[in-house]
This record gives C-alpha cells, structure tokens and sequence, in this order.
C-alpha cells in the first residue's frame, strides 16, 4: 500500500502547485536550465522562439518555452546550497509525485538540469572571461550531510586526499556531475575541474574586510592540491548541492561556471555579461543537439 506524503511535509499552495517555486506539473520541461540571478532568467528566455508560461514567487522565477520544436524551462534558484535543496526537492516533486494523491509514481522521470552560474578561479591558468565545467563538487557547505548520501570509490579516492593533506572546517561531501554531459559540453575552449562550494561568500571564502576568518590559507591551500590528475580549480555556492542532490533524485546534472574572478591575479572581468552571455548560448546549443 503507498504512503501519502503529509500536508507538513510536501506543503502545496491553495492552488495546488508546490510551495516555494508555485509551479504546477504542466509548467515546466524535462530539460532545465537553472540561474542563481532572477534577472538572468530573461537573459536565457529571450533566446526562445516563444515563451508559453511565465511565473515568479519571492527569488524563484520561471519562464518555460520553445526554441524549435525543443522545450526548456529556465529557473532562478537564488544563492546557495539551501535554495538548491528547495529547487531540487520541488521540481522532483512536480514530476515523480502525484500532487493530487500525495503518493510517489510507480514510474520516475528524469530531468536534465544545467547550471549556468559565476564563480571566481582558484587557479592562474583559468582566466577571467573563461568558461569551466564542474566535474566534481566539494560541498563546505553541509548540505548533504542531511541526506543518505553514498560516494562512489572515485569519489571517495578523491576526498580522502584532501582531507590528508588539508584541515577542512568540517565533514565536506563530494559529488560527480553528470559523465554524458560533461561529454556533450567539453570543447577546446572550455576547461574543467573540481568546484569548491561554500557556505557563505566572504568568510566562508576566505575573504576578509572587517571580520577576521578564523581559518587562515586554507583556499589557498586547496587550491594548491594535486589530487591524482583532479585539481580544485574554482569557488561558488551551489554545484556540491546540485551535484549530490541530483544523483539521490536520478537527475543528469551539470554546471556551467563563466569565470568573472581569479583570485591568484586578484582581477575581476571589465564584462561580465560577455562571458556569461556565451556560457548561456553554449548552453542552449548543446542541450539542443540532445533527442
């Protein structure tokens, strides 16, 4: 006999669509690209031949549409890894649980969910007004530890080294991306490599201006680590969250960082919205050429 989820548990609006992201089943596609700025979303949608459906609640806005025949929905998920538990947890929603009966399908669907976000470079070699695919991300963030999480034994390999050779604030998770399509995105010019998700962006970053952080060097440190081929190579706030939580859901997942700082040469991109403009149109072409 199926469990129905509780009102407590999966909360759902007046309406009937999910709490937080006030989206019904019908509004959205299998192939999502996710944006941290609300201000971005249109910044993808405008590439659509037509735009079908639109919706905005708090940060959470959504613009569902066509280019071609292909349908995509882009939604803004707000900053950090406790958005992304909301995000994740409601689109699943939408799609594997019958929100009428409050009982899981007997058959799951997959989404196919792209980040395009910012981050800042932890390395020389990866300059402002670059693009970087996440191949892996390692959340100081915490989320995961929520969750029944199990790494793989590459995944483990790889944490195991970092936590050798580096004092980490707490137990950090590590979380693969999605292997076909970091396939389907990797080109000449584009680079790849571990993603450092933080809680926070000044501290928590290793950033001070008038508070002191109380660990000292230890991005640097990171930064700085051969990990058997893998290197740590940029800092944002969602990717282990989006990584981690998309392989508990059954979802293909990755993230797409264009690179507005670098921290060892201390510079900021002259213009952002180039790289970023160019992180997205990469992004729909790509995601176009899936059936």
């Amino acid at each position: 006999m199926k469990r129905a989820i509780e009102a407590s548990e999966l909360v759902l609006n007046p309406d009937g669509s999910v709490y937080h992201l006030h989206l019904h089943p019908e509004n959205i596609s299998n192939n999502i690209i996710i944006v941290g700025d609300q201000d971005r979303v249109q910044e993808v949608s405008k590439h659509f031949d037509r735009i079908e459906f639109k919706a905005s609640k708090r940060e959470f806005v959504t613009h569902t549409g066509y280019i071609g025949k292909k349908r995509f929905t882009v939604l803004s998920t707000g900053i950090g890894t406790d958005n992304i538990d909301i995000v994740f947890n409601e689109l699943d929603a939408l799609i594997n649980i019958d929100l009428k009966t409050r009982e899981i399908k007997d058959e799951l669907q997959h989404l196919t969910i792209v980040r395009v976000g910012t981050s800042g470079s932890l390395q020389r070699d990866i300059p402002v007004d670059s693009i970087l695919l996440s191949s892996h991300g390692l959340g100081l963030d915490g989320l995961l530890n929520f969750y029944e999480y199990g790494q793989d034994e590459k995944e483990q390999a790889i944490l195991a080294l970092i936590n050798k050779k580096v004092k980490l604030p707490f137990e950090a998770k590590l979380a693969a991306g999605s292997e076909s399509l970091i396939k389907l995105f990797s080109s000449q010019d584009v680079k790849q490599g571990i993603t450092l998700t933080s809680t926070g962006f000044y501290g928590p970053q290793g950033r001070m201006l008038r508070l002191q952080p109380k660990l000292h060097n230890f991005i640097d440190d990171l930064a700085a680590l051969d990990l058997n081929g893998h290197r740590i190579t940029n800092l944002e706030m969602e990717t282990s969250g989006i990584y981690g939580l998309g392989k508990l859901l059954g979802h293909e997942c990755l993230s797409v960082n264009a690179i507005l700082a670098n921290r060892q040469s201390k510079t900021f991109s002259t213009a952002p919205h180039k790289i970023v403009e160019k992180a997205i149109l990469m992004t729909l072409e790509n995601l176009l050429t899936i059936a």
